[in-house]
């Protein structure tokens, strides 16, 4: 009868040690070390009755076999007897068999399966098992429940098939190995036993074969046998090494412990008791006590097994400083090893090939646990190379080659890179700062191939082979570098990558460069980390010697060498990831399709390529993995993960369950449509503007999915690379595998400014049109479209302005759904709810679903951070990521950088831990995959509004300001050392300092970043201060702090002396355009702060005028150098590109020192002005104003009251007069140069160019109100003395010119743009003064002769019937003439441009010189407007028309009339910009097509035989290559030559 009670039966407490034993082999019947444990342990019976499963496992019990023994232990006290539930032969299934029945019938994930294999749960361990158990061993509650329902099942269903789960070389077929159900029980635990160490198998000792528990009866005693290890080697392979000939190592231990003295034998039994690197416990002291060394030797092989006997001798007897005896123990088992070879006595170690798998895959079937492999070969055969296709397939950092064969043709390198793309470097490349390194080897991207000892493909001394001694002196160094570079956890994080020793060749000594890098790697990495794979057993053996007995390692279990080539090939080219069958397909021309080949996709780094075929034919679609890869792909999705393509493939596979598409994707797929029907540009820019998080990117991504038919489509993942080369590799893609081009899709995701793609626009569109110049016949498919994602806080806002000022085709979405998108979200929910436990933890999905609601994520926000303690680490690295997701766009901290500041180990292959570690916030984070820098996992906040919300809650409910956050930041030293990863955080936080945000209506931006604004409204300038300053000595090298903080003190706080200190800072650091700049804005802010205090005193104080002038001195002086910079500067600094911080938000300075310039001169006029003395109000003290910076009287001829403060004024004036007086003639030199800027330079349609312009021509109606009015006095003058008036009058006319911005040729050009009625005046002037030659030098003369043409040229194109205009022909003769006066060499080049003009041929003319002009105009405009040419396009301001004479020139006003009345101003210059505006018909109906030729890559215009040199007005109008070619273009005259627009090939 069963008894219920609880109560353990008293006599199990009386049980001896002896007696547990006995209960354990012979009830429970577990394997006699586990038994033993006990008996080592001193456990009894009373002790046994308390024990738990966590008690037996702390034993170094495997769970399996602890789970049992806990199970028949809870049965034992309750007094019932094991009834089985399941089939007998589930009972007699081994650990592997449970491994295969998981695996193919169960179809659990391997990595769950392999948990089980190694805690050794054999079927009479698995049928005890309860879900607590399964959870114990870390499997999920899903598969644990499904094990436990399957385990059920079987008593329904026949007996399962289980097959040998081995890797398949190409000549191996799939065996199939049913299970034997006959097995009996004695047998069925011999085969569980196999898998301990057979050395380990001993019989039940005597004493507890007589014992005789309370429960058993006589008859019972009788059946008891130990069971028999019968050798199943028929029907399976061992899994374990045993070591040859066990019985001579007790032996020869004991020989060697002979040696020993009675005080040393002590002393070693005190060394053994100690020893702990094992991980075997010690051997108790009670068992050594007493012993000899024949029951010693005996007691260390029982105890720790044979091999590993040998190990701890060794050990123990070079700690008690017995050296000689260690040699002699070594030569002898040395000795004993080779004999036990020669005798072929070792045994085979068992399916090697699944050992291979398991190293390279750490227990799963897929290669991808690792992130990168290093592989280190030393010299291959041909024969070799042929098995060594699974490199190929490695994700491979690097290759250490030391075989100077491995380049040529039968070589490894070779057939390698047949196949795939590696760079071959040397050792020495890969010194220098890391990230410099990473970026010029092309690191991550490509494999590196570094030859260690030569390479004798190229014939030179530098890269012969070296023999050992040479190559230690010469080249060892440069290796050890290269290991330590490789082992650097900023390049490749601790456990995440696997080195693989592949040794080809023996390697005989010690004196063998591999054997010095397997040295340098053991230095730098923990030794498992590293696998040894080897050509021959004999290689093996040789080479594990010389690491054993040198780096005192055991690389056995990490080794493989009982395999050939061809079946190490086979095995990992049978693992996964699996390639897809049919290959990676592209779409080619007449709806056919193209293979995309490995070594293609290797060199097209900066893309993520979209195939035809993408994710098909990767996994059988019907299998338990597929359905697995999905539910995780899904769950990482909605949770808040990066989309992925296989999230669209799956949904495509499921039709009844669609991905939810956006209302606005059906309108950005008919927008890219339509561009690549209709648009004749070579590339197209469309934007898609979206708010942080509300699915910008996944629209993108689903739309260019959908598209993935009708265009080649990729993604641009690598932004660091020179735009010229992404060009080369998208046109690589258009032209892939046909001779026919393909159109292009490409996604630029995360641009910041719609700005910034332009660039990469221009060199795909050069790229492009190149190519299809070649093409004639394909130019409708030689054409890329750029879908340009664009994060932004108003989207809406942004569109608006983007159509209004472009011709750029654009669609936005915001974070607000519509009623049918939230039906649609519903839909989602319900479908989710049947394959996902839980999706209402998708919290990013169901922010969407909810409608961005904000009181949903506040309540998250609340209810996570519910215990927040900012004091653990787990608490402010959460708080971290809280504000830099909130300041910051895709910003995260590195998993690395993470375990760090946690204090972490890294457990390697478990994702997870970080995530565990950071509970209770955990279901808040994600751990992403970054591109950059080899694709690292990085950690951060699920969606940018849970960031924010979190942050709220921070300061809401913790006080926690942000403050706080930012400073505990800079104060963690681990955050700012050296590293790859490190730095891109490092940026990271430096955005979230200084980057500001672009105004709601416009391109100008914020004062600050949003944080250095909100702690500036919470806590003031200290606050701000500190952090800036902590910030400043963080980045040492960076300007951009102290500028920031600069700008700070200078508008926020008007503390202009504290402001000054660190904009000198800044420049300190570095001296470029910015940095001067920002001591210019200083200086104005502090002199207009300065007029402003002075105005409201209403006080007169000398010592304010002496303190502005040395103020406003200095603001010039920076401002001059700014631009000096700006000007002679070769490329647009790096660091400027990107930096925000400064006032001027752009890529260049351009011309901005010159507007600093003016306003500060402006200003000092201003100053003046209010003196009493020159007064403005006053007209005569405003003429002695006038006349003083005119240079025209000095300041004492000044006329003022004879009292202290006057004379003080006059003192100071003195002091400061050279100043003074150059700010006249620098002020009219500033607007010329402006006005040619803004005249001659194809603008970018900025509305900060726009209001700089307006800026500029407000100082010059100032300008003229000063210098330009003509006073009472002249006309005074001209009554008194009659003969001074023609005098009087050419200083009126000239007075006159210069107020109508006149007096220059680009001021007279401007009047292409301006009301006829002036232009006739300013002409009228000219003619005047052109009979008035006599009082002026021939260089005056000459210039208003040139001037004279060029307004009669002006006055005719507005008002042709004007009595002032002369004819063509009169023109033409007066510039004849001004030509001979000035030759070739004049330093401008207005008569070389009105040469253009009039003497340009005609079909009925032609002009032999025009040619020398244009070489002259192209010499003259390079050396007079460099600084305002210099990396800019110029414009044609004038168009060569079809009519004769002045007639044939068309002003670019004109032509704009035709476009204006029914476009915006902004789109016609868009339109003009990228050249669209040539394909118009007003356009094409009133220029001139011009016919011509390209001969050695330059442009001609043809006239008969005279050839005019012309330039292509865009970039890319001619293609590459030096071909000779006939075409034709639309001319258009600017400053610096003729322009070609549109140029045709004709054909």
């Amino acid at each position: 009868m069963r008894r219920s009670t609880t109560k353990p039966p008293p006599e199990i407490e009386e049980w001896t040690k002896e007696d547990v034993h006995l209960w354990l082999m012979t009830k429970v019947k577990v394997h006699q070390t586990c038994a033993d444990r006990f008996i080592e342990e001193e456990v009894s019976g009373d002790v046994l009755v308390v024990f738990e499963k966590t008690d037996i496992v702390d034993m170094d019990i495997k769970h399996g076999p602890a789970v049992k023994i806990t199970s028949y232990l809870k049965r034992l006290k309750e007094g019932s007897q094991p009834e089985s539930q399941f089939p007998e032969y589930v009972e007699n299934w081994t650990k592997q068999q449970v491994n295969q029945w998981l695996l193919q019938h169960v179809k659990t994930y391997s990595k769950y399966a392999e948990r089980l294999l190694e805690e050794d749960v054999s079927g009479d361990c698995l049928v005890c098992f309860k879900k607590q158990d399964f959870l114990d061993l870390d499997l999920k509650r899903g598969p644990a429940v499904k094990i436990l329902s399957e385990i059920r099942k079987l008593n329904e269903k026949p007996e399962p098939t289980l097959q040998h789960i081995t890797p398949h070389t190409d000549q191996e077929a799939t065996t199939v190995q049913p299970v034997q159900p006959e097995l009996s029980l004695a047998q069925a635990a011999a085969t569980r036993q196999e898998s301990y160490n057979e050395t380990e198998s001993k019989v039940v000792r005597k004493k507890s074969e007589i014992v005789r528990l309370p429960f058993e009866g006589t008859a019972e005693k009788k059946e008891i046998q130990q069971p028999k290890a019968q050798d199943m080697g028929a029907k399976r392979k061992e899994t374990v090494v045993t070591q040859p000939d066990t019985p001579k190592i007790p032996v020869e231990i004991q020989k060697t412990l002979d040696n020993l003295l009675k005080d040393d034998l002590k002393k070693f039994h005190f060394y053994l008791q100690q020893y702990t690197k094992s991980k075997h416990k010690p051997i108790p002291r009670g068992k050594l006590e007493g012993k000899d060394t024949v029951d010693t030797a005996k007691l260390l092989t029982e105890h720790y097994g044979s091999d590993e006997a040998l190990k701890v001798t060794r050990d123990i007897l070079k700690e008690i400083c017995q050296r000689e005896l260690v040699c002699d123990l070594e030569k002898n088992m040395g000795a004993m090893k080779r004999q036990c070879l020669s005798k072929e006595v070792l045994k085979k170690e068992a399916n090697q090939g699944d050992k291979l798998k398991n190293l390279l895959t750490c227990g799963g079937n897929s290669l991808d646990n690792y992130d990168r492999f290093v592989v280190v070969v030393n010299r291959s055969s041909s024969k070799q190379v042929q098995n060594l296709q699974f490199l190929s397939k490695l994700k491979l950092f690097c290759v250490l080659d030391f075989d100077p064969e491995s380049a040529a043709k039968a070589g490894l390198c070779h057939s390698y890179r047949e196949s795939r793309v590696a760079n071959q470097h040397t050792p020495s490349q890969y010194q220098g700062r890391t990230e410099e390194v990473i970026k010029t080897l092309n690191l991550y991207k490509q494999t590196s191939w570094v030859f260690c000892n030569g390479r004798h493909d190229i014939d030179s001394d530098s890269n012969r082979e070296l023999d050992y001694k040479t190559w230690l002196r010469k080249s060892c160094r440069d290796v050890e570098q290269l290991v330590s570079f490789i082992c650097n956890p900023e390049v490749l994080p601790h456990g995440r990558n696997l080195i693989i020793f592949l040794l080809l060749s023996p390697v005989d000594s010690e004196k063998n460069p591999i054997f010095d890098t397997y040295k340098s790697f053991i230095k730098h990495t923990e030794e498992k980390n590293i696998v040894t794979i080897c050509e021959s057993q004999s290689t093996y053996e040789k080479w594990k010697e010389l690491i054993q007995d040198k780096c005192d390692c055991d690389i056995d279990p990490l080794s493989i060498y009982e395999l050939t080539l061809s079946e190490v090939n086979g095995t990992v080219m049978a693992l996964g990831p699996f390639n897809q069958s049919s290959g990676r397909l592209l779409p080619s021309s007449d709806s056919s399709s193209v293979v995309l080949k490995q070594k293609d996709e290797d060199l097209m780094t900066a893309l993520d390529i979209l195939c035809l075929n993408q994710c098909e034919n990767i996994y059988d679609e019907n299998s338990q993995e597929f359905r697995d890869c999905r539910i995780k792909v899904e769950e990482e999705f909605y949770r808040g993960g990066k989309v992925k393509w296989w999230n669209f493939y799956f949904c495509d596979k499921d039709k009844e369950k669609p991905f939810i598409k956006r209302d606005k994707h059906e309108n950005v797929k008919k927008m890219i449509r339509s561009q690549g029907k209709d648009s004749k540009n070579a590339c197209v820019l469309l934007n898609l503007f979206h708010h942080p998080g509300c699915g910008g990117t996944t629209l993108a991504m689903h739309v260019i999915w959908d598209l993935r038919e009708e265009f080649r489509c990729a993604v641009l993942t690598d932004n660091t690379l020179p735009k010229d080369e992404v060009a080369v590799q998208i046109l690589k893609l258009m032209k892939l595998e046909s001779e026919k081009p393909s159109p292009v899709l490409l996604l630029v995701d995360d641009s910041k400014e719609t700005k910034n793609p332009y660039d990469l626009i221009n060199c795909i569109r050069k790229a492009v049109e190149d190519f299809s110049n070649i093409n004639v016949d394909d130019v409708q498919n030689c054409k890329v479209i750029v879908l340009n994602c664009v994060r932004s806080h108003s989207p809406k806002d942004q569109y608006r302005q983007q159509n209004q000022q472009s011709a750029t085709q654009s669609q936005y979405i915001t974070a607000s759904l519509t009623l049918d998108e939230q039906k649609e979200f519903e839909k989602k929910l319900k479908d989710l709810k049947e394959t996902h436990e839980k999706p209402e933890n998708f919290y990013s999905f169901m922010i969407m679903k909810s409608n961005f609601d904000k009181k949903y994520v506040e309540d998250l926000s609340r209810n996570t951070l519910e215990s927040f303690d900012f004091s653990t680490k787990t608490g402010r690295l959460f708080a971290f990521l809280a504000l830099l997701n909130t300041c910051v766009a895709e910003s995260e901290i590195s998993l690395s950088l993470s375990e760090d500041f946690l204090g972490m180990k890294i457990i390697r292959f478990r994702k997870e831990s970080l995530l565990e570690r950071m509970k209770p916030y955990s279901n808040l984070l994600i751990i992403d995959t970054v591109e950059e820098w080899g694709g690292y996992k990085g950690i951060r906040i699920l969606h940018h509004t849970i960031a924010s919300a979190c942050l709220e809650e921070l300061e809401r409910s913790y006080y926690l300001k942000v403050s706080d956050i930012a400073m505990e930041i800079l104060h963690c030293d681990l955050f700012f050392s050296v590293g790859v990863v490190k730095d891109r955080f490092m940026l990271s936080i430096q955005r979230m300092l200084i980057e500001r945000q672009r105004k709601k209506d416009g391109d100008e931006r914020e004062l600050f970043s949003p944080l250095i604004e909100k702690i500036h409204s919470q806590q003031g300038r200290q606050t701000v201060q500190e952090i800036f300053v902590k910030a400043s000595s963080r980045f040492e090298t960076s300007a951009s702090i102290p500028q920031a903080l600069a700008r700070y003190l200078y508008i926020n706080e008007r503390d202009f002396p504290e402001a000054l200190k660190w904009a000198e800072k800044a420049k300190k650091i570095k001296e470029n355009p910015y940095t001067y700049d920002t001591i210019g804005q200083v200086y104005k802010s502090n002199l207009k702060s300065n007029i402003q205090r002075e105005k409201q005193e209403m006080t007169h104080n000398p010592e304010d005028l002496n303190t502005n002038l040395k103020i406003a001195n200095n603001a010039i002086t920076a401002f001059r150098r700014a631009q000096v910079l700006a000007n002679t500067m070769d490329e647009p600094e790096e660091e400027a590109a990107e930096d925000e911080s400064d006032d001027f938000p752009r890529k260049s300075y351009n011309v901005y020192g010159y507007f600093g310039v003016l306003e500060i001169a402006f200003q000092v006029f201003e100053i003046l002005s209010k003196l009493p003395f020159f007064e403005e109000s006053n007209p005569m003290n405003k003429k002695y104003l006038k006349s003083f910076l005119q240079k025209a009287i000095p300041i004492s001829s000044v006329f003022k009251t004879d009292n202290e403060i006057n004379n003080r004024y006059v003192q100071i004036i003195r002091e400061h007069e050279q100043f003074l007086l150059a700010l006249k003639t620098e002020v009219k030199e500033t607007f010329e140069v402006l006005d040619c800027y803004f005249t001659y330079i194809k603008g970018n349609n900025s509305e900060l160019d726009s209001k700089n312009h307006w800026t500029v021509c407000g100082h010059f109606k100032k300008y003229v109100n000063l210098f330009c009015s003509a006073s009472d006095e002249m006309k005074t003058e001209r009554q008194n003395n009659p003969h001074l008036n023609l005098k009087i009058d050419v200083e009126e006319r000239r007075l006159c010119l210069e107020r109508n911005q006149a007096d220059t040729f680009v001021g007279i050009l401007q009047h292409l743009d301006k009301p006829a009625d002036n232009i006739e005046q300013v002409t009228e002037c000219y003619a005047f003064l052109q009979q008035q030659q006599q009082f002026v030098s021939t260089k005056q003369k000459t210039k208003e002769t040139i001037n004279y043409i060029l307004s009669n040229i002006v006055l005719y194109l507005l008002k042709p019937k004007s009595k002032h205009v002369k004819n063509n022909s009169q023109l033409s003769a007066l510039l004849l003439k001004t030509l001979q006066d000035v030759g070739l060499r004049y330093p401008f080049p207005d008569p070389y441009f009105l040469a253009l003009l009039l003497l340009w041929p005609s079909p009925t003319q032609e002009n032999t010189e025009i040619g020398t002009y244009v070489n002259a105009i192209r010499n003259s405009s390079r050396k007079h407007l460099s600084k305002v040419f210099r990396r800019r396009s110029t414009v044609a301001k004038l168009y060569l028309g079809k009519e004769e004479g002045l007639k044939r020139l068309i002003s670019k006003p004109k032509l704009d009339k035709s476009f204006l009345p029914v476009m915006p101003r902004d789109t016609l210059a868009q339109l003009w910009w990228n050249g669209d505006i040539f394909k118009e018909k007003a356009i094409i109906s009133r220029l001139h097509r011009v016919s011509g030729t390209i001969e050695q890559g330059e442009l001609f215009a043809n006239y008969g035989k005279l050839k005019i040199p012309v330039r292509p007005a865009h970039i890319g109008g001619i293609r590459t290559g030096f071909s000779t070619e006939k075409v034709s273009f639309y001319l258009g005259f600017a400053i610096n030559g003729p322009l070609a627009y549109d140029i045709q090939h004709e054909n």
